[in-house]
């Protein structure tokens, strides 16, 4: 079988944390070309993840011109996802784009619009698809064993989780904090579990409440509050066309024990489901209410042998892989992903403005 030949454009702590190990752990595809506007990082990954003959490259635009390049996996700050998504595609390169897919609404339609104009593949780093609950409660979803999903809640709140490298802080590259950063996953998810994608309005607001604070308490160490110029919190409420209501909560810090990342809970017609802490459906049968705890730990399916085998990020490369290779569905849809982007930028605009925000 062919080995797809692979460049990556950004090579910071996404790159080198997730895409690049999951890359290598693949026996379809070669790393042949880094890309970072500071070479040495380029280097350093080219080094440990290269490809016999790999290139670096300081200037995204020159390693598009290489024609052995099959895909690209864009791995940069939000700023810079859409146009070079875009320009990759218009190169005749197949696009994995680190989320989310934009800062904009307009930009994400754009990419959108470039991979249905090139014909080429274009999918949205959301791996947390591929955990083995959420894939689990997905198939639960698709079964019909909750009936119409009318209301859900998207979590992701740490209590205090502020990344302190790369820009995180910088609302300019990156468009936001929480919400755009961690509350993107939660969203993602929730909106592929109800299979509803046509918001009608959203109404939010978001915090800076703790961004002052000098010597923080946090995981990643304490942040420069000079620096931070992002939300510490931000919460939407969210209704779609056929009445169902989503409630997105997500933090970076805030005073909460009750913590909960990437996870979703659900509210349907014949049952419900939780995945904060132990994935558990609930229900009622014979006029008594019942709850069932899911054991993930044992079997799945195998998509690959090898190290890493199962895990998200891999799952996630097999699945864009074997789309290219042979014409298999994606899991993360650029329309899909294009509406997450619409309800997040609509968050931060209800919260600018105190009104609500009308999409549809």
């Amino acid at each position: 079988m062919k080995k797809l030949k692979v460049g990556v454009v950004g090579c910071g702590g996404i790159a080198t944390g997730k895409h690049l190990p999951a890359l290598s752990r693949n026996k379809n595809v070669e790393v042949v070309a880094f890309c970072d506007i500071i070479e040495s990082k380029a280097i350093e990954a080219c080094e440990k993840f290269g490809a016999e003959g790999a290139k670096v490259y300081v200037d995204y635009k020159e390693l598009l011109k290489d024609s052995l390049i099959d895909t690209v996996h864009v791995c940069t700050p939000n700023k810079s996802h859409s146009f070079i998504s875009i320009d990759a595609m218009e190169a005749g390169k197949h696009v994995l784009c680190e989320k989310p897919m934009a800062k904009t609404y307009k930009e994400a339609m754009e990419m959108v619009e470039a991979s249905e104009r090139t014909g080429k593949l274009l999918t949205i780093g959301y791996q947390n698809r591929q955990t083995p609950d959420a894939r689990y409660l997905h198939d639960v979803c698709e079964s019909g064993e909750l009936g119409d999903i009318y209301f859900s809640k998207a979590h992701a709140i740490r209590r205090r989780g502020v990344p302190t490298w790369g820009v995180f802080l910088n609302e300019d590259e990156q468009g936001g904090g929480p919400l755009i950063d961690i509350g993107t996953h939660a969203l993602d998810m929730t909106l592929w579990m109800m299979d509803n994608y046509e918001p009608l309005y959203v109404v939010g607001n978001t915090y800076k409440e703790l961004a002052d604070t000098e010597n923080a308490a946090n995981a990643f160490g304490s942040w420069n509050v000079d620096e931070y110029n992002v939300e510490t919190s931000a919460f939407g409420f969210i209704t779609m066309k056929n009445g169902a209501t989503i409630v997105l909560e997500s933090s970076w810090a805030l005073n909460i024990t009750d913590t909960a990342e990437a996870k979703s809970t659900l509210c349907g017609t014949k049952g419900g489901a939780t995945m904060k802490g132990e994935l558990i459906i609930n229900g009622e049968q014979n006029s008594r209410l019942y709850e069932k705890k899911i054991d993930l730990k044992e079997g799945g399916v195998a998509f690959f042998e090898g190290e890493g085998a199962g895990a998200s990020e891999d799952i996630e490369l097999q699945i864009f892989v074997n789309a290219i290779l042979n014409g298999t569905e994606l899991c993360v849809k650029p329309r899909q992903a294009a509406v997450v982007t619409q309800i997040l930028e609509a968050i931060y605009e209800s919260s600018k403005t105190k009104k609500p925000v009308y999409l549809g």
